[in-house]
């Protein structure tokens, strides 16, 4: 069975001088599928088995190619927009057809010229689609381990719960609000540290290192900062987490662990309203 969406190898049934028809070898019915002229390997002849991608042209007829798509049916890659019309966005996915991205299969608005998450569906008539909904596509059998650090991209953003990651492209984890710190955007790829494998096997993770290394980095966050304006710092306990947040692009609980342990190490002391540096 010739399967649309798929990498695949079939065999040449017949030369002709628009190029060359396949199909499987077992005796299946079912029309053969092309391969056009310009992408037949020098000397090919019936009986030789070729590697090749499935889709469909711009007529709606099955075709095939020797090209690598940038995602076949069921996976998830970051695909750029080229162009966006009244009827949905296209994307570059590597052929010369571009992939189609309906508008309801999008999670956003989208920018020509940049990147987003992408999986590739079939729809209900039969054709390739792309779709930003990529949760479905994610898998929970990850090889990772608590303190791992992997790569992801971003492809879902709620404010309730935090930010969703594609890690890997292929499995399913949360940056929890908690963790989110500084302005993320959907479509970013991310550097993040596995922080629990959960019994299904979803992974949350972090943007921030072990404690005791981050507290380090914030430390030094919050005396840079002092430094630059004049050795003071208007920030303190009661502060709010967006201020401190807006400020330092850190959480108010892991600025009040970097000022306790600054002050037990007598670089900074409390003024009215803030701090300021001793050193």
């Amino acid at each position: 069975m010739i399967e649309l969406g798929k990498i695949q190898k079939l065999e040449v049934k017949r030369n002709t001088s628009v190029g060359a028809f396949l199909n499987t070898g077992k005796l299946e019915r079912g029309e053969d599928v092309l391969l056009p002229k310009k992408e037949v390997p020098a000397d090919t002849i019936p009986g030789d088995i070729l590697e090749v991608f499935v889709y469909k042209d711009s007529r709606d007829r099955m075709i095939s190619t020797m090209r690598r798509p940038r995602i076949t049916l069921g996976e998830v890659g970051l695909l750029k927009v080229v162009d966006i019309t009244k009827i949905g966005a296209f994307l570059d996915w590597g052929l010369d057809k571009d992939l189609f991205l309906p508008f309801k299969e999008q999670t956003q608005k989208l920018e020509k010229g940049r990147k987003y998450l992408i999986g590739l569906y079939i729809d209900k008539s039969q054709r390739l689609c792309g779709t930003m909904k990529v949760r479905d596509f994610l898998r929970s059998d990850s090889p990772y381990k608590e303190n791992d650090w992997v790569k992801g991209t971003i492809y879902s953003i709620n404010d309730e719960f935090g930010a969703f990651v594609a890690v890997d492209n292929r499995y399913e984890g949360l940056i929890p609000k908690r963790e989110l710190v500084g302005l993320h955007v959907v479509g970013e790829e991310v550097k993040v540290r596995v922080t629990n494998v959960k019994e299904d096997g979803k992974l949350d993770l972090s943007l921030r290192d072990k404690a005791h290394v981050e507290i380090d980095r914030d430390m030094d966050r919050i005396l840079n900062r002092a430094r630059e304006s004049g050795g003071i710092l208007y920030l303190n306990d009661y502060s709010s987490p967006e201020e401190i947040r807006r400020e330092l692009s850190m959480s108010k609980s892991a600025f009040k662990k970097a000022v306790g342990r600054l002050l037990k190490e007598e670089k900074i002391e409390f003024i009215e309203g803030g701090i300021r540096l001793k050193i």
